[in-house]
């Protein structure tokens, strides 16, 4: 394995860490704010956090120069993730009122089986392993969230939702991420975030000072570590990792959150729920197992979430 792809895969898995910690934050932050106050919040924090940046790799000369029609590329990409990573976003903490932070993770980590799906758009074949890689995963999903009246909850469907939009925004981020500078376009596509969720705020939510004060902890780890940091990591990391291993090391959030949700918020899941995790995340694994033979399609391909993003960002 050559030293650049290592370097790549150990920062999408440290991605992969902070976004399934992140599931935790993001689920305490519920009891103070609203969905949109919250998400409004931590974009904004994500993209100030990386103003600095940008400045001082500017002044460097260390920035890569956009192609084409240079900060007009940079714009239309920041607009069009941002705009599909809210809607993602969204979803997902809207899901997290109603749901755990694990099932929320394993729910959203269905991006990895929906990419490649969505590569028959591309014009891409699926192997067979990504088909029953997919089947694995709706079996897992069905033990993990349907229940025994055949009914889905409010907020798995949520979470369910958004993955789709993880899916899409992944495939977006494959895309700009080779066209114009990473840091440009993770600053304006969370600020783009950040706007739509507040103005969606100032309307259906009350965004009261104390409870941002309340949630002050989960907002700065959401913003600061989740945004910030994790959803960089992931476009840089995802410039030079192969589609294959980012899928599978990023299909790690699961864990983490699960994890986290099991040692900070005591959640616990009943032994059917353990057998749809486990059936989701093998699901997750098989549908890429049947790329690692074949060349590898930086742009189509599915990369680390949320991302995505849980959240690139």
């Amino acid at each position: 394995m050559k030293m650049q792809t290592l370097k790549s895969d150990l920062l999408l898995l440290l991605t992969a860490a902070i976004w399934g910690f992140a599931f935790v934050a993001q689920s305490v932050g519920m009891k103070y704010v609203g969905p949109f106050t919250f998400n409004g919040v931590r974009f904004a924090l994500g993209s100030l956090s990386l103003v600095p940046l940008i400045f001082a790799f500017g002044r460097k000369g260390k920035l890569e120069s956009d192609l084409g029609s240079g900060s007009k590329n940079v714009i239309i990409a920041g607009l069009t993730a941002g705009t599909v990573l809210f809607i993602a976003a969204s979803l997902q903490q809207i899901g997290l009122m109603e749901t755990t932070a694990g099932k929320a993770a394993f729910i959203t980590g269905l991006y990895i089986v929906f990419v490649p799906i969505a590569g028959i758009f591309l014009k891409q074949s699926l192997t067979v392993k990504n088909w029953c890689g997919t089947a694995v995963a709706l079996i897992g999903l069905y033990f993990l969230c349907i229940s025994d009246r055949f009914t889905i909850s409010r907020g798995d469907l949520f979470e369910l939702m958004g993955a789709f939009f993880w899916a899409a925004h992944i495939l977006l981020i494959g895309h700009f991420s080779t066209r114009v500078d990473v840091l440009k376009l993770a600053c304006l596509q969370f600020a783009t975030c950040s706007v739509l969720s507040l103005a969606t705020a100032a309307v259906f939510e009350n965004m009261a000072a104390a409870g941002l004060v309340q949630a002050a902890a989960p907002i700065l780890y959401g913003g600061l570590c989740s945004v910030g940091v994790a959803y960089t990591l992931q476009i840089v990391g995802q410039k030079n990792a192969q589609p294959s291993h980012a899928a599978i090391i990023m299909s790690m959030e699961t864990i983490f959150a699960t994890f986290g949700g099991f040692l900070i918020l005591n959640e616990r899941l009943e032994p059917r729920g353990i057998l749809g995790s486990a059936l989701m995340f093998a699901g997750m694994l098989l549908s890429q197992g049947g790329s690692m033979a074949k060349k590898e399609q930086p742009e189509s391909s599915i990369p680390p979430k949320r991302q995505e993003e849980r959240d690139v960002i």
